[in-house]
Order: structure tokens, then sequence, then C-alpha cells
């Protein structure tokens, strides 16, 4: 198994930990992680290699009682563990003041299973030298294009992930890979300047070295574009999504507010509309490690929990939310294998993992010679919404307007799409053939609590307000 000898060293401590806890508490599980990032940077100006700042090394402990649940973290775990029990037995307690709220949580399941999960990769078959060497070779082929590139970055993200899971009767490995290729180049044409970015990822390092330069004209033929781009006329509009921003949406409309530890808070406003229409008929969506391959395809969560693929919406209908360990214990649910945490000093949320509309039957040149006057919109920004009241707020880098059935050259940007969640995904009338999934961004729960995540989908015809 690739699992590095950080972890492998201590798994009998694991187990022995876990046993002493057991003895007082009802359930009891170990997650160690030890997560490797590399960060490689080339523009005009400089060039660099540096760890990025979701790297962890370290372990969490997790208890309950049957009614509080108990989170313990430690740089190690090694060497006096009888005393390490005892020590965190004794600062685990509830105060009396708190024991009267407290409530009884479903039995935690730890059906037995012992596995190890490997993805292939190819990390280690790259230098530090030859990788700076392909971002400066992809960075010169970008500035080489146009004498108005005023510089350009060619970057690259490593992420390698080694954990190990025990609890009294599992015993888990994974290790697996993601890369992220980026390109950004800042243009400037008289005395406008622009920016603009594209990507390639994948599980293997060579797949992306490879494909980035194949899209070196395309980055500066967007420049040029965005160069030209007015501001948008706000108004009601047939709109075109493209998979990145049917992603955002995704993500937005039914990504935080499915998050099922919003549910126990009584925080989300879709805890009430189970089982109701809350998109048009054509729409499916789902979220899981284990719906498509991308950077949060994991094959188990930081509960010990394998990979689902959750469908969340089903034919317009809102048929499940996604769960870590307490809140499926606390809502009497099964949980769905989203127990995330930033690293191993923090809490596992319910978090989104890879997101995405499912593709439909339309193909995308009807889809635009359906509209008279409207935009498709390309590129995700940032988002937000209100899980409590259903307001959303998404940003694309630009659109082009369509004119009685075809694209135009009339750039516009930004472009923010908002709206009423329902209303929003009920307008949905067409949905592409093709599907695209991309991992190159984080999520936070709220402003903190940051983690990996991808989303997408086809292309959605809809209509909603543009600004």
């Amino acid at each position: 198994m690739a699992i590095r000898e950080f972890l492998a060293s201590r798994k009998a401590d694991c187990k022995r930990l876990v046993e002493l806890l057991g003895r007082e508490f009802a359930y009891v599980s170990v997650l160690g992680s030890d997560v490797t990032t590399k960060t490689v940077v080339v523009n005009r100006n400089t060039s660099r290699v540096e760890t990025d700042a979701d790297a962890d090394k370290g372990f969490t402990v997790k208890m309950t009682d049957g009614r509080a649940f108990f989170e313990y973290s430690l740089d190690d775990v090694s060497g006096d563990i009888d005393g390490l029990a005892a020590k965190i037995i004794r600062e685990c307690g509830v105060a009396d003041s708190l024991k009267k709220d407290m409530i009884k949580s479903c039995p935690i399941a730890d059906e037995p299973l012992t596995k190890s999960f490997e993805r292939k990769n190819d990390l280690g078959d790259f230098t530090d030298a030859q990788l700076l060497e392909a971002c400066t070779a992809i960075k010169d082929a970008i500035i080489s294009k146009s004498e108005n590139v005023l510089n350009a970055s060619a970057i690259l993200r490593t992420l390698d992930v080694n954990k190990i899971f025990i609890s009294k009767n599992r015993s888990l490995e994974q290790a697996y890979t993601w890369v992220n290729g980026i390109m950004l180049v800042n243009y400037r044409e008289g005395d406008k300047m622009v920016g603009a970015r594209e990507g390639e990822c994948s599980h293997l390092l060579g797949e992306v070295l490879a494909g980035m330069p194949q899209k070196v004209d395309k980055l500066v033929n967007k420049a040029q574009k965005l160069v030209t781009a007015q501001p948008i006329i706000p108004g009601v509009y047939d709109v075109i999504t493209d998979p990145s921003v049917t992603g955002l949406l995704a993500h937005e409309a039914f990504g935080h507010g499915v998050e099922m530890d919003m549910f126990v808070k009584d925080r989300a406003l879709a805890k009430s509309y189970m089982n109701r229409q809350v998109a048009s008929p054509i729409c499916n969506m789902r979220d899981g490690a284990g719906s498509t391959l991308s950077v949060a395809s994991y094959f188990f969560d930081d509960d010990g929990v394998l990979a689902h693929d959750t469908q969340i919406i089903k034919n317009g209908i809102l048929v499940s939310g996604i769960s870590d360990l307490i809140s499926a214990s606390e809502l009497g649910t099964e949980p769905t294998g989203n127990g995330r945490r930033q690293d191993h000093t923090r809490k596992a949320y319910s978090r989104m993992t890879n997101t995405f509309f499912e593709r439909g039957t339309d193909k995308l040149e009807d889809m635009i010679a359906s509209i008279e006057h409207g935009y498709m919109i390309f590129e995700t920004n940032n988002g937000m919404e209100d899980p409590k009241n259903w307001a959303i707020q998404c940003v694309a880098e630009y659109g082009i307007e369509i004119v009685d059935g075809k694209l135009t050259d009339n750039y516009v940007s930004p472009v923010i799409m908002s709206g009423y969640v329902p209303d929003v995904l009920k307008s949905i009338s067409m949905i592409s053939d093709d599907f695209v999934v991309e991992g190159a961004g984080m999520c936070g729960k709220g402003h903190k609590e940051w983690v990996r995540v991808s989303d997408g989908g086809p292309a959605l015809k809809l209509r909603v307000k543009l600004g």
C-alpha cells in the first residue's frame, strides 16, 4: 500500500488508543492525515516552488457517549498511549449546566471493514526543476502571442493525500492525488487592461502538463475579446450557462442549502422542501466523492464513511441532503460520506464534494438557436447564497450576446446572475448532452473551514435576472 511511513507506523498505536477510549465511550475513531501539497509558479517576474496552505499532518480522535460528541486533535499518536488515553478522558467532559439540553443521538454504525484504497499517480515522475522548466515554457508561449500581453503566469498545484481511519471494527487506508494547472494573462489594449484564465486538471500530472500548452491560443484570444467587453444592461434574459457557471449554480443553489448540519440547526429552507418540487422536471443533480473523478473524489470521508453518489434532485424533486456522521446521527439518517474537515485540528462538517447537474438530451447549437435575444455566460468567478431564504447570486467572468439564435462578437463583463432558487431552477427549459466537471476551487463554510470542491455539468438554458 502506498501510504507513507508516518501513518503506517502509527496504526498499532491508533488501534490501542481506540481500545482504551472504548472503555469510556460508546464509539471511538481515529483519523490520521498526511497531506502534502506543492505549488509551482512562474511569471515574468518570478519563479518559485512552495507548499500550499492545505498541507496537513496529524490525528483527530472522535468519540461519543451516546449523547455528546467529542473531538480531540494532536500532532502525533505514539509513545505512552495509556497516558494519552487518560489525558483525553480527563479533558473531554460536559458541564452539568449543559447536560439538561443534550439530545440522545442514534447509535453509530461501525460495520467491520478492512480495506486499502489507492489511485494511480505520477507525481514522483517529475522533479521540481522539470516542473519549473515546463511552466516557464508555457509562460513564454503566452507572452509570445501578442505585444499587448503585459504578464503571464503558469501555475501547477499538486495535492497528495494519505489518510488512515481506525475504529473498533474498521481499518481503512487511502492514497490519492490531484493536479490543477492554471494559466493567467494580463492583457492591455489602449487604456484598458483585462485578465483571463484557462485551466487543466487531472489526477495525473503528465496529463495536465500535456493539456496546458494546447489552451494557450484560447487564453490569449479570450483576452483579446474581453478587452472589448462592455457592461451588461440589467434585465431578465434567456440565458445559457456554460458548464462552469452551471456548476456554480448547483453549488450555490442546492449545495450549501442541503448540507444537513444546517438542517439540525434549522438554518436551511431545504429541510421543509424535501420530496417537493424545487426545479424543472428535466433537472437532476448529484453530489458525492463517488459521483465522478475530480479533486474531491476520495475513497472515504473524514468520518470513515465510504464515498457515496447521492442524488439530491430527481426529476425536479428534492430527494436528499448530504450529511456527516454527527448530523446524520442527530437526524436519524444514513451518513452520505460528506464529513470533511479543513485539517486535523478542525471539526468535521457536512460539506459538498463534486456537485453537478446531470447531462440532458439537447444539443448546445439547438439551445443557442432557440434564443431570440439573450446571453451565454461563461466562467465562474464567485457566488453566494442564503440557505435560510434561498436568495442566490452567481458571478460569471463574461457573457456573449445571442441575437436571432446566433452568438455574436458582443462581449459583456462581468455578469451577475441573481434570483430566488426555485424560480431560477424551475425556469430551466433545456439541458445539453455534454458534461464537464472542474475542480480548481476552494469552498468555505461561511467565511472559514476551507476544503477543495468541484462542480459542473452540462449547459443549461434558463430565464434569469442579469446585472
